[in-house]
This record gives structure tokens, C-alpha cells and sequence, in this order.
């Protein structure tokens, strides 16, 4: 299915990075930035690259997983185009290792999974990050299906606030922003329109 949907012309979600990840990082780049050393990016479910690419052009060094060889190789594209350099995977996330305080930042934009496979996820992004590391989220909620603007036909693939509560509320890491609001998404023609999402940003 998402070979297919980046198979088509154009970008499916656009190229500009997603508003609530441009508007946490301007608040959360200070503490990344100023290192000897690049800090390091994981993308979940990345796609065609749009924000990874935002990402590496804050200097990151960002690495972006998805599923969909024909996506990474837009991004790739993408990236080239803007002048920065992103590594891309090719993985299912149901047996991608996110390593072992590897990140300084993991950003799941849309990062809609099967409730087992996204529970494996959540539970390894704390052991994943670096100390003082950040992860931050914004997915689609259940009452997405009454909008009908993008996300997962299915309830079950998407995110609440109690979803992150349960994985993240119980001291692994400090819950800084995790909130279920209805905002206006412009992303490319999938995304658009009037949308209802849950915004997580935790710090370990």
C-alpha cells in the first residue's frame, strides 16, 4: 500500500515538516545543538522524508525507518534537493532494535502501528535514548474517523493520551506535553483539513 502511495507524483504529505515537530524544536534545539557531535535523530515510519530532512537541516544526524523502499528513496531525493544527508532504513518496526542510548531525539509523526507492534515501540524508546533525550509524537486519535482528513481507517491503529500515559507516566521518563486537541493539518493532499490528534513530547 505505501509503495504505491509514493509511487504517485508529487510528495503524498508535502515537504514541509510537520507544524507541532517545527514548533517543539525550537524550544527543545538548545539543548541538542551546542555538542562537539551532531545530535542524533530516529524517525519512525519516515516515509518520504519530509521531516527528516527538516530535521537534518537543524543539524541533526537523522536517521529515518520505514517500510516503504519506493518512500526512502523520495527522501533521499528530498534531501539531496535541500542539500543535507539523512541515512535511511528500510525495516518493519514489529523487529527494528532502536539500540541502547543511542538517540538524543526520536520523533513518530503519524506513526500509526497494531496496537502489539506499537506497544513493543513505546516500551523500547526509553532504553533507546540518551540521557537527557527526547521523544516526541503526534498521531492521530479515534475520533479522527468522524473528520475523515488522513490517518488509519481502523481505531485501533491510532494514539490517545492514555496510550502514552500507560507506556510513559510510570518515571521513565518526564512527560513534558501529552495532549489531545482538534487543529486545522495541511500536509500534502492525505493530510487536510480539520483533525483530531494527541501531541507527546517526553524527556528522560
Amino acid at each position: 500500500m505505501w509503495d504505491e502511495r509514493y509511487s504517485e507524483d508529487g510528495f503524498a504529505y508535502g515537504t514541509e515538516p510537520n507544524t507541532f515537530l517545527k514548533e517543539s524544536l525550537q524550544r527543545l534545539q538548545d539543548d541538542f545543538l551546542f555538542r562537539d557531535a551532531p545530535p542524533t535523530c530516529l524517525m519512525l515510519a519516515e516515509g518520504e522524508g519530509r521531516n527528516a530532512v527538516y530535521m537534518a537541516q537543524l543539524g541533526f544526524q537523522v536517521t529515518g525507518v520505514d517500510i516503504s523502499q519506493v518512500g526512502l528513496d523520495k527522501a533521499q531525493r528530498l534531501a539531496k534537493s535541500r542539500g543535507v544527508k539523512i541515512t535511511t532504513v528500510l525495516a518493519d518496526l514489529s523487529d527494528y532494535d532502536l539500540g541502547h542510548e543511542q538517540w538524543d531525539i526520536i520523533v513518530g509523526i503519524s506513526c500509526h502501528l497494531p496496537p502489539a507492534i506499537r506497544e513493543k515501540v513505546l516500551s523500547a524508546i526509553p532504553f533507546a535514548l540518551k540521557p537527557n533525550g527526547a521523544v516526541l509524537f503526534e498521531t492521530y486519535t479515534p475520533d479522527q474517523l468522524k473528520f475523515k482528513t488522513g490517518g488509519p481507517s481502523e481505531a485501533n491503529m491510532m494514539y490517545s493520551a492514555e496510550i502514552f500515559r500507560q507506556a510513559f507516566g510510570n518515571g521513565q521518563l518526564v512527560v513534558e506535553r501529552n495532549e489531545e486537541s482538534v487543529r486545522d493539518v495541511v500536509e500534502g493532499k492525505y493530510h487536510k483539513g480539520k483533525a483530531a490528534v494527541v501531541q507527546f513530547v517526553g524527556r528522560k
